[in-house]
């Protein structure tokens, strides 16, 4: 889509089509995440694995990672956050013409640290296994693409934020002039469909990530991740979440 258009391109179906698409890749992320036991030492404060970087591994890892990322143009996109924004180079590379979707007052709307604390100090713990096995480069990896995939996903709630007040501005107008949160979630709060993604994460946990053997026992069956997990992620943190970032987005939508 070009530069400076409207983003009639943009259409709540559309929107969750992409969303339902992103949920294929966080549960595909955190099979990966789940190969590698804990490797508690990549988050340690106070181990200063890296000379000169005061601070876990996992953060230089990220932060180098995020840099490289940069210069090749990532946040650019405006469906990507990073998690370090601070002091990240330019991009290097021609830009690309994204469509002007987003209202400026409330595109650059970041809640990745709360994503960062749920992942690493709520989540984690809840479907990988303890131990240490070394390989931190590599389970950084898989922590940054899981990061990322909810990131992307939680994030997409000012798009979903800014189609709806189009839809309906006379709707939600009167709240946001008001500032009153709580009606903006009333209005954006739909339990049907959150108990529909739920279950649908869930089949796909099941699905996606069941142990193929050769057993026809339906009990012998074992999952990557357990398929409760994902749903209890999207109960208590992605939905939540992604309906934080939709009120911040509508509170600014009039400025």
């Amino acid at each position: 889509m070009a530069e400076g258009s409207s983003g009639s391109e943009f259409t709540l179906d559309s929107i969750r089509k992409s969303l339902i698409r992103q949920e294929d890749t966080i549960v595909f992320c955190l099979m990966e995440r789940a190969k590698f036991p804990m490797n508690s030492a990549l988050y340690n404060q106070s181990l200063d694995l890296v000379p000169g970087f005061s601070g876990p591994l996992v953060d230089f890892i990220v932060q180098e990672t995020e840099a490289v990322q940069a210069k090749a143009g990532r946040y650019v996109n405006p469906e990507e956050n990073p998690f370090f924004p601070d002091n990240l180079p330019p991009s290097l590379v021609p830009n690309y013409n994204y469509s002007q979707v987003l209202h400026t007052g409330g595109a650059s709307i970041n809640i990745n640290k709360a994503i960062w604390d749920m992942y690493l100090n709520q989540l984690l713990p809840l479907f990988v296994v303890a131990g240490d096995d070394g390989n931190y480069a590599s389970t950084a990896a898989s922590d940054l693409s899981c990061l990322q995939a909810l990131s992307r996903r939680i994030h997409y709630g000012k798009f979903v934020a800014e189609i709806k007040f189009r839809d309906a501005p006379h709707d939600y107008e009167p709240p946001i002039r008001a500032k009153d949160a709580d009606e903006l979630m009333k209005l954006l709060t739909d339990e049907r469909v959150e108990k529909m993604v739920k279950k649908r994460v869930e089949k796909k946990a099941i699905v996606f990530g069941q142990d193929v053997s050769g057993s026809n026992n339906a009990d012998s069956k074992h999952y990557k991740v357990d398929p409760s997990v994902v749903a209890r992620l999207y109960d208590e943190w992605v939905i939540p979440l992604t309906k934080r970032v939709e009120v911040e987005y509508l509170i600014r939508r009039l400025n």
